[in-house]
């Protein structure tokens, strides 16, 4: 047996290990907390650790070191919701009628009778929240309240879905961009700004309150995907122009998250994962990330569209700094 596929061995076991407690009556506190960041069209070489030598990513760098990367991630689908309904169930996307991006107002969405991976954690006792971009479904029962998630605060879906998109009018009508709280819409969004600063903060507060117990936190980031907003503390620090600094902004809410994580004592039973949904939308310029050295991007069946960046650290089992090179998907995560 090759010494990689000893590592993804290794790497299944740990994940199992989340629903191995629950089944084994391991007491809660022992229970290892699951955090898992999944930004919106980032591309595999938009991270420094995997090729990006003109966006600095020091926070996602020493996650690598400190924990295992892997080169040969895929995502479920190269495309938004098909690529989170993989995640979030473990199943192919296809499997469970999701085969692209739905659009407001849909009358279809991630089917209730899906058991997600929240709804798997929230039924043992986890406290479970997702920040960010939803996009499975804008209708009331395909909602993130009523499919395992104690706390929303986000985006019901993609951040261009609004009246300015560059199309809007010739082919799209797109109504106001909505920002919710659980089942109530908090505001319409009509500027982005600072919308990964508040997405960061409210993951660091949910930490906080939650630190006596075991939980899950989805924190599905809107950016990259366009059009790319960054707040004033990361605008023009890049060397790849708007871009770069939305990937430096990113990084900078990974490292509060870490951060939060180890002022509340709980660096050794967190598995904190990193990845993206699908490939660079290349159609955009410089306006969209890199898949490089892979063909494509969003959107299509080669490497570019669908290999992601994947980085995990979970120090209690995984050893600093390995790289696993063996075939890993999305809907590995959840089964395993």
């Amino acid at each position: 047996m090759s010494l990689r596929s000893v590592y993804f061995i290794v790497f299944l076991l740990v994940m199992g290990q989340c629903l191995l407690a629950q089944k084994t009556g391991v007491a809660a506190n022992d229970r290892p907390n699951v955090i898992l960041i999944f930004t919106d069209d980032q591309g595999y070489n938009d991270v420094g650790v995997f090729g990006a030598d003109d966006i600095d990513t020091p926070n996602l760098d020493q996650m690598a070191k400190d924990g295992a990367m892997l080169t040969h991630f895929y995502a479920a689908q190269a495309v938004c919701s098909a690529s989170r309904a993989g995640i979030l169930t473990g199943t192919y996307p296809n499997r469970i009628g999701i085969h692209n991006a739905f659009m407001p107002n849909s009358k279809v969405g991630l089917n209730p009778d899906e058991t997600t991976l929240a709804e798997l954690l929230k039924a043992e006792g986890y406290a479970t929240a997702i920040f960010g971009k939803w996009h499975l479904g804008d209708a009331k029962e395909f909602m993130p309240n009523n499919q395992g998630f104690d706390e929303y605060y986000g985006i019901p879906y993609s951040n261009d879905m609004w009246p300015l998109h560059p199309q809007q009018g010739p082919i799209f009508n797109f109504g106001p961009l909505p920002l919710y709280e659980n089942e109530k819409v908090l505001d319409t969004l009509t500027d982005q700004t600072n919308l990964t600063t508040e997405i960061t903060e409210r993951s660091v507060d949910f930490i906080n309150r939650n630190k006596e117990n075991p939980f899950f936190l989805y924190v599905p980031h809107p950016q990259p995907h366009v059009p790319l907003f960054v707040s004033d503390k990361f605008k023009g620090k890049s060397k790849r122009g708007l871009y770069g600094d939305v990937i430096m902004e990113l990084d900078w809410s990974v490292g509060e998250i870490i951060k939060a994580v180890d002022k509340n004592g709980l660096t050794q039973n967190t598995i904190i994962i990193f990845t993206s949904d699908n490939g660079p939308w290349l159609a955009y310029g410089n306006h969209s990330g890199s898949a490089l050295p892979f063909r494509e991007g969003k959107g299509t069946g080669w490497e570019g569209g669908q290999r992601e960046p994947f980085i995990i650290k979970y120090p209690k089992e995984i050893k600093a700094g390995i790289t696993i090179e063996a075939p890993v998907m999305a809907i590995d995560i959840l089964p395993s």
